[in-house]
């Protein structure tokens, strides 16, 4: 979905939730059982200096726009040495391209945000090769050595929405529009709705759209399915950025978009947490939303290349911003940020970042 602007809201809050050190006070405080092993997390001096990477997967969408935005911000308030960002526009292959070129100038880590989760695993190569930390943001790979993972529970994503439909609908068909199935955020997601809806809402009939993340492909999609299916109930968009707009104007042309508490009315949960649904949900258009974190995603980046670039390690378990580092079945570490699911009685929130986004 074309990026909007957004209009700023006059609310102010600290950003990220907790944990507002900086430096070395605060790589010691993020996990209980963070370990000095210099070396072990790549290179860098030892000391978290020298130049950054910070590699995008696309900026078509106002999520990745609004992370964007972020990294500027969070690499400065980490003490990060951060490079422009680098667009890899929806390529697997050219992100790999992207990664390389960053290694060759040298960098002393690197951000990635994967498009592709088993593709990304020959970047990871290069940079292991060349003793380079990377951390990856929004998608675990399936293979490659990454100093850990930030991102949300997928698995809850798919689940609160099965959860939030199945309590507004108690029978009938909803579809999920679902992301890239290349992605392991599209996979879990997915997966994760599936066997939610089978196992507590057996009332309800899942339809399918694979969309792959493609805002034409999701429009197109959902107007052949509403074509044959004109008692449809719900809809799970699996991204807000780039489902919303698509969905919104496909109901709309058929005379289906009927806001909440209307007859009709089709009951609408989304992934992102941008300012745009927010507003839909204020309209009555959707009905929520769960809050993908963009500003602690740049934040907490940052925060782990610049302890990798330290050669600190971590361990499972709690940490001091109110997420958990869990061990993958990959043996890759990933923290899970919160993601809030977002609906009309809290959508106001100010500590949403949705809500201070200018």
């Amino acid at each position: 979905m074309p990026g909007r602007t957004v209009r700023k809201r006059n609310r102010m809050r600290s950003v990220g939730t907790v944990a507002t050190a900086v430096g070395a006070s605060l790589v010691l405080a993020a996990c209980g059982s963070t370990k000095d092993t210099v070396g072990s997390g790549g290179s860098g001096g030892g000391d978290g200096t020298g130049k950054v990477g910070v590699i995008l997967p696309l900026l078509t969408s106002p999520f990745w726009q609004s992370y964007n935005d972020y990294v500027p911000k969070m690499a400065k308030s980490q003490g990060v040495d951060a490079l422009k960002t680098v667009n890899s526009n929806s390529d697997p292959s050219q992100q790999i391209t992207d990664i390389n070129s960053q290694l060759n100038q040298g960098v002393k880590g690197l951000v990635v945000a994967p498009l592709d989760s088993a593709a990304i695993e020959a970047g990871l190569d290069q940079a292991e090769r060349k003793g380079v930390p990377v951390v990856a943001v929004d998608v675990a790979p399936d293979k490659g050595k990454v100093a850990m993972v930030v991102r949300a529970n997928n698995v809850a994503y798919g689940e609160k929405a099965c959860q939030y439909l199945g309590e507004q609908i108690p029978s009938g068909k909803v579809v999920q529009i679902m992301g890239d199935l290349a992605s392991v955020n599209g996979r879990e997601r997915s997966e994760a709705f599936r066997a939610c809806v089978k196992k507590n809402f057996p009332k309800l009939k899942v339809l399918e759209i694979p969309a792959k993340w493609e805002s034409d492909t999701a429009a197109s999609k959902l107007d052949t399915l509403l074509n044959a299916n004109s008692d449809l109930k719900g809809i799970y968009m699996q991204a807000g950025g780039v489902y919303l707009a698509p969905t919104l104007q496909t109901l709309k042309s058929k005379g289906m978009l009927k806001k909440t508490g209307q007859a009709g009315h089709i009951t609408i949960v989304s992934n992102d947490g941008i300012p745009q649904e927010y507003d839909a949900i204020r309209k009555g258009e959707i009905d929520a939303t769960v809050s993908q974190p963009a500003d602690l995603y740049a934040k907490y980046g940052m925060y782990y290349v610049k302890a990798a670039m330290q050669g600190k390690t971590f361990e499972p378990g709690p940490t001091d911003h109110d997420s958990t580092i869990v061990k993958l079945p990959s043996g890759i570490l990933e923290d899970q940020l919160p993601a809030p699911l977002v609906t009309k009685d809290n959508v106001d929130d100010p500590d949403l970042w949705g809500n201070t986004v200018e």
